[in-house]
């Protein structure tokens, strides 16, 4: 249900890498709009972005980058994508049984996106722990009409720079608020680089004057 009531993130698997787009829903003209954090980076290969209760995403996030760390540090190599999806998902479990348990079940969504020794992969987990290996997928409030507009317009050769596009333009049609580089947040992973980053104020600028 929280996540219903999230906004919108999308995320696109290409052949050249994999780039998650968010929606930031600026409640009040007087927020600063850096201040609310829907992409997060969990390891320097690997970037994540949620819709539904940011506080439970957060508390797996954590996780999640103990767990990359905690990995590298063991097996001297970058953790898999589903590795990290996997453990991520085990956590969300925990509610209900053992020793220190928790009350109630994440509400969360989070759509991972990474480069390692597979390719560029895309995972979404919802709240039971389940986890899905999509090419594109949205969540959140706006996600039904998202898919559909994705489901049409995506295939598998496109470009990085398409992705960003068809990232932003679908986001664009589930907004309410006018799009501009305050109230999206864009993240990538590109093959060449293998490295996530958070695009700049300029450079999502430049994203959104190519819709």
């Amino acid at each position: 249900e929280a996540i219903k009531l999230g906004s919108t993130a999308i995320g696109i698997q290409t052949s050249e890498g994999v780039v998650i787009a968010v929606e930031k829903r600026l409640t009040s003209p007087l927020l600063e709009p850096s201040s609310i954090e829907k992409i997060m980076e969990v390891d320097s290969h690997l970037g994540c972005a949620m819709s539904g209760l940011t506080a439970d995403a957060r508390t797996l996030i954590e996780q999640a980058r103990v767990e990359t760390q905690n990995h590298r540090f063991t097996y001297n190599e970058p953790m898999s994508l589903e590795a990290c999806t996997q453990a991520l998902c085990d956590i969300m479990l925990r509610f209900g049984e053992g020793e220190n348990t928790m009350s109630r079940p994440f509400g969360v969504a989070l759509l991972l996106a990474g480069v390692d020794e597979n390719g560029p992969a895309l995972f979404h987990t919802d709240p039971s722990g389940t986890y899905v290996k999509y090419e594109a997928k949205a969540i959140g409030s706006g996600s039904e009409g998202a898919q559909t507009n994705l489901q049409d317009s995506y295939n598998k050769s496109m470009s990085l720079k398409e992705a960003e596009t068809l990232a932003l333009s679908t986001l664009k049609q589930v907004m309410e608020e006018k799009i501009n580089s305050t109230n999206v947040e864009i993240g990538a992973v590109p093959i060449a680089t293998g490295r996530f980053r958070i695009y700049s104020a300029a450079e999502l600028e430049e994203v959104i004057s190519r819709l």
